[in-house]
């Protein structure tokens, strides 16, 4: 049997934060061939990532631009730098996909809310994100 997966970035910015067991512990049992042996734990929460781009991505946009308020997230916020560079201590759009917004929180509705509040905060000219995440059709 041949198994297919994606650790990419979207995917495990929500997953990866809700994981309790040591991730190393996980990669050690997958090279040792013993996964069977590892109790994988996970909190019983919730995440949602938002993720803020470049306007005009997929096809032309701008880079360059200072990214404001990484320093104002609450405890529960991650900040994943996709399309970022740090240059004379600021931050600096440098990609399509700039940032993933992601929040933990004890629900779907709160981490949704929590989300949002977070992208509200951080800013660069010409973001752009959906604003959908997370909600139920």
């Amino acid at each position: 049997i041949e198994y297919n997966a994606r650790f990419g970035d979207p995917e495990t910015q929500v997953v990866l934060p809700r994981l309790k067991t040591d991730i190393i512990d996980i990669f050690e049992a997958v090279c040792d061939g013993t996964l069977d042996k590892v109790n994988v734990e996970w909190e019983d929460n919730a995440c949602v990532c938002v993720v803020e781009a470049s306007g005009g991505y997929p096809k032309k946009y701008q880079t360059g631009y200072e990214i404001k308020g990484l320093e104002n997230t609450a405890e529960n916020i991650f900040v994943y730098h996709a399309g970022t560079k740090k240059e004379d201590g600021k931050y600096l759009t440098a990609g399509g996909r700039v940032l993933g917004i992601t929040a933990k929180s004890k629900d779907l509705d709160t981490a949704i809310s929590d989300a949002y509040n977070a992208v509200k905060n951080i800013s660069f000219t010409d973001v752009h994100y959906r604003k959908d995440i997370g909600i139920k059709w």
